[in-house]
């Protein structure tokens, strides 16, 4: 169903820039009149075209700021007006979705939460028909590239054509580097599936403090992703929320600077050389499934051999083993010991189901 998706090239929406990356900025939630056009206003003079703003706030726990409502719409109706940019903020609900047209938001986003609630994307996508406006889905909190495909499928035949993926990390009960874990084969999966789909990162939610934002986008320009949604505001240590992810204008502008931009293919250099190390990769690929294969065949062997001899399946000591030994190998031949460990695994369960169904068969 995927496969029919076809979304318009970003560069026919109207959004001011003609080379990544597309730049959506401002604060985290709009808190007052001067705070949003004094940041607006400074944004806007350092090349900033799309400016957003939180009105309507998400919170996990009550008696939290949860944004200052439908007035401060009336902000970003000031922030197009005088500065001349266009203005983009979260939306939740059908009501959200009508005072947001009515007040002329030029971009609407929908958030992790919203995202991952099928019954609100339909009612979301539904108060969208026939209207021709650019929408951006974040992804959902847990790592379901489904969901999000579902939410971006419910817009596209509710026939919005201008749909937009925004890449904010996902929530993890570990303890990590980030406030949300980035997870980038999600994203990658969604652009395989639906190569057409802009993709924009927001690394002021994956990182959770300022530190994270240049590293986090230029791992968003390297993928190839089409722009970034970084928070800003005007006194980042005094907001309302989340203050340690937001920068102010200023080292925005710094930090966008930094950023070495990378083509996918650039015009004028040769392909050859690339071409020939793809193909010597797609040839160690067919090789490791060859291996695979008779790596399997062992492991039904020993499944048989477990069947006739009343054994488990699982021999826990001897997996222990494998495992370390295959990590200490790894780190030998420059292996981190985190993929060593993901790939076994991958490769024991799959031993355990072909055992399984020899013995269970």
């Amino acid at each position: 169903m995927e496969k029919k998706i076809q979304i318009d090239n970003i560069k026919t929406w109207g959004l001011g820039y003609e080379e990544k990356p597309v730049l959506m900025a401002g604060p985290c939630s709009a808190e007052t009149e001067e705070q949003v056009l004094e940041t607006a206003k400074d944004l806007s003079q350092r090349g900033v075209k799309i400016f957003r703003a939180g009105i309507w706030k998400p919170r996990t726990r009550p008696n939290s700021f949860e944004g200052v409502g439908s007035k401060g719409l009336a902000w970003l109706k000031t922030v197009r007006q005088e500065m001349g940019m266009l203005t983009t903020t979260e939306v939740a609900n059908v009501k959200h979705v009508y005072e947001c047209l009515k007040a002329g938001v030029d971009i609407l986003w929908i958030g992790a939460r919203s995202s991952a609630n099928p019954f609100a994307m339909q009612e979301i996508a539904e108060a969208l028909k026939g209207v021709d406006i650019p929408v951006f889905v974040k992804n959902p909190i847990n790592p379901d590239v489904e969901l999000w495909i579902g939410a971006i499928e419910r817009l596209h035949q509710a026939g919005i054509r201008k749909i937009g993926a925004i890449h904010r990390g996902f929530s993890s009960f570990d303890q990590s580097l980030y406030r949300n874990t980035p997870q980038w084969q999600i994203p990658i999966e969604l652009k395989r599936r639906i190569p057409t789909m802009p993709m924009i990162c927001d690394p002021s939610h994956i990182g959770g403090k300022r530190d994270l934002l240049l590293s986090i986008s230029q791992k968003a320009m390297d993928l190839d992703f089409d722009g970034l949604m970084i928070e800003s505001h005007r006194q980042p240590d005094e907001a309302w929320s989340d203050a340690k992810q937001q920068i102010t204008p200023e080292k925005l502008s710094h930090l966008i600077g930094q950023l070495v931009m990378r083509d996918a293919q650039p015009a004028g250099v040769s392909l050859t050389t690339l071409e020939e190390l793809r193909f010597n990769i797609d040839r160690y690929d067919k090789e490791l499934m060859e291996i695979f294969e008779k790596r399997m065949k062992e492991s039904q062997a020993i499944g048989r051999y477990k069947k006739e001899n009343k054994m488990t399946i699982l021999q826990a000591g001897r997996w222990d083993e494998v495992l370390q030994k295959s990590i200490i190998l790894g780190e030998k031949h420059q292996l981190s010991a985190l993929f060593v460990e993901r790939v076994f695994k991958a490769i024991h369960q799959e031993s355990i189901n072909k055992q399984n169904a020899i013995l269970n068969g």
